[in-house]
């Protein structure tokens, strides 16, 4: 039973597992590898096409998309199921206090998630005050976006990485090879299934596909919402009409896109905590 006052018992956890994150060595080095390569970005300015300078919002962001799909999940998986992953005896002894397994797993999950997007916004942040001090606030919308996308990646792959550790302990090893597998199933073989079966229909049926597949797959509806976000119909040329016309137009395709990274937020987490509460640790 709690004292009126006291702080809850989520927020509790949370602190916990934000201060074991922020002290560990994946999470700064994920901070510091978002960082310089944030900067490394946005300070490489024109140096492909023979110039200098800093690249804006815009050309920083569209640069950064790619980088963050695939460093992202990747991260979030592994630091997400080293952290949460349960050991013969602490489990135990975690989960004998009185308070309820889901009310630990989701104030686990909550400190992970704000270590990492903390991580997330210094790395970020630290590219936009160099922008804006060099090229100004032009693009400055895209690039919240993108931030906001790989916020929502953090989240999504963490409830993944719960979902696979809570069947019990003892299984870490296991957990980081699947986490491995669904990071590559995710972000490089979904799309590569998505286009071959397209391949093989006739075109409307082929284009219907794809744009389903990019609504159920999360990294491909974070994608596909910061591109269109930071360079518009132009994203994705003949493809980005067809995707506005079945969604019924940019607010359509926003609210399907973020519907997605909502359900994909939050369903995870869900049966994570449902199939811990039934675990036997």
């Amino acid at each position: 039973m709690s004292v009126p006052g006291s702080p809850s018992p989520l927020f509790l956890c949370a602190r916990q597992e934000l201060v074991l994150a922020v002290r560990s060595r994946w999470t700064q080095i994920f901070a510091a590898v978002f960082a310089v390569l944030s900067l490394a970005v946005a300070a490489s300015g024109y140096i492909v096409s023979g110039g200098a300078g800093v690249q804006d919002f815009s050309r920083t962001a569209a640069s950064l998309v790619q980088l963050l799909l695939l460093l992202t999940p990747l991260t979030s998986l592994v630091i997400g199921v080293l952290a949460l992953a349960p050991e013969r005896g602490s489990a135990e002894l975690l989960f004998s206090q009185p308070v309820s397994r889901k009310t630990i797993l989701y104030g686990r999950l909550l400190g992970l998630f704000a270590a990492l997007a903390a991580a997330q916004a210094i790395g970020l942040g630290g590219a936009g005050l160099l922008i804006y001090s060099r090229s100004g606030e032009i693009g400055l919308q895209g690039y919240a976006i993108l931030l906001a996308g790989a916020l929502f990646l953090t989240a999504i792959f963490l409830g993944l990485s719960a979902l696979l550790v809570s069947g019990g302990v003892g299984r870490r090893a296991r957990a980081l090879a699947v986490a491995l597998i669904v990071w590559f199933g995710a972000v490089v073989l979904f799309d590569v299934a998505a286009l071959g079966a397209a391949s093989l229909l006739p075109s409307g049926a082929a284009s219907r596909l794809l744009i389903t597949a990019v609504l159920v797959n999360p990294v491909d509806a974070i994608r596909t919402g910061a591109l269109l976000a930071i360079q518009g119909t132009t994203a994705f040329g003949a493809a980005s009409l067809a995707f506005l016309r079945f969604t019924k137009g940019p607010v359509g395709a926003a609210a399907l896109l973020l519907l997605s990274a909502i359900v994909w937020t939050v369903v995870p987490a869900f049966l994570a905590a449902r199939r811990l509460g039934r675990a036997d640790l």
